[in-house]
């Protein structure tokens, strides 16, 4: 899919960014269906993301475009986006490279499950982080 600026500029116009520029960002396993993380975009992350057809999100720590994947490689390809009803919230429907989405070397990130009055780790590790960073 090749957009042109002019068309991309007219669809970010169309989401609603929170008072710091940036919108909450789902990817969810486009085979499996598993949702996979949360991150945030900002204008840039998004565009980049629609142009060059993989996931790019904001770090809000490193204040910096971070594309998913750039040092552990496993890249989230761009199979489909999404934007809710209020325009306020992205669903990339994505292939994860390497089968891990987490820095925690899991799967996806939601690791911790409620049970019985405390949170406890319900997802194993797939690849020790330590060797993947």
């Amino acid at each position: 899919m090749t957009l042109d600026t002019a068309k991309i500029d007219a669809l970010l116009d169309q989401v609603s960014w929170n008072d710091q520029g940036l919108v909450p960002a789902i990817a969810q396993d486009a085979a499996s269906r598993d949702i996979l993380m949360m991150a945030w975009m900002n204008r840039e992350a998004l565009a980049t993301t629609l142009t060059e057809g993989r996931a790019v999100y904001w770090s809000r720590s490193r204040n910096a475009l971070w594309r998913k994947g750039e040092s552990s490689g496993h890249v989230q390809h761009l199979k489909e986006i999404r934007l809710d009803c209020d325009g306020d919230t992205v669903l990339m429907q994505v292939e994860q490279v390497g089968g891990i989405a987490c820095h925690t070397g899991r799967r996806h990130c939601f690791m911790y499950r409620f049970d019985d009055g405390e949170w406890s780790v319900c997802e194993p590790v797939v690849k020790d982080p330590a060797e993947i960073y």
